[in-house]
């Protein structure tokens, strides 16, 4: 593996990563590693022999005293965009994964960064309170549509950040005030609208 080295003055940019990246082969080993996953990807194959086997080229009659040639050309033809649009997704869900190759993509694009501005990895170490506020905060939306009646009152009552601004509650918040906003007695009862006959 070449090793390149920049100042740590100098600013580190996408390009430079990816340059490294392809100089010392990493760019090749994800591709192949990609294109291994598509292809030991059964629903993929299934879905793309499904298509091929529903296709018109392949039901035409006539088209056993095509050739082979004639036959894929025609297949290509019909078949190449709703194809590749599948495999596409794959690859996305893969590159994405974090779990599997997208964590190592993620990974291996932070060392060479890393590597380059002469920090120490990790940049972004992961965060256990952030994940934990996150799990309570998706039990607190359930709780919200159980109480669906109060929920929808209380998005009536939400205010804009203009309005907000123009009585000062922004600063209060910027300020960490724990006070909360002055709201009306009688704003917790909705009026009912007359109804005349």
């Amino acid at each position: 593996m070449r090793e390149i080295k920049m100042e740590s003055s100098s600013v580190i940019t996408p390009e430079d990563v990816l340059k490294c990246l392809m100089n010392d082969g990493t760019i090749d080993a994800m591709r192949l590693k990609i294109i291994n996953q598509l292809k030991a990807n059964e629903e993929l194959k299934n879905t793309t022999i499904k298509m091929a086997e529903q296709s018109k080229v392949l039901n035409t009659p006539g088209a056993e005293k095509q050739t082979k040639r004639e036959l894929f050309d025609a297949l290509r033809q019909e078949l190449e965009t709703s194809v590749l649009e599948k495999a596409s997704k794959s690859v996305w869900e893969l590159i994405l994964d974090k779990n599997g190759l997208g964590k190592e993509i993620n990974e291996t694009v932070e060392k060479v960064f890393c590597r380059l501005s002469g920090r120490e990895p990790p940049l972004f170490p992961p965060n256990v309170e952030t994940q934990s506020g996150k799990k309570e905060s998706e039990k607190g939306k359930g709780k919200e549509r159980d109480n669906g009646k109060e929920n929808s009152d209380s998005t009536s009552k939400k205010r804009k950040l203009d309005e907000m601004n123009s009585e000062g509650a922004a600063d209060e918040v910027a300020s960490g005030s724990s006070k909360p906003p002055a709201v009306p007695d009688d704003s917790s009862k909705v009026p009912r609208p007359s109804v005349t006959t």
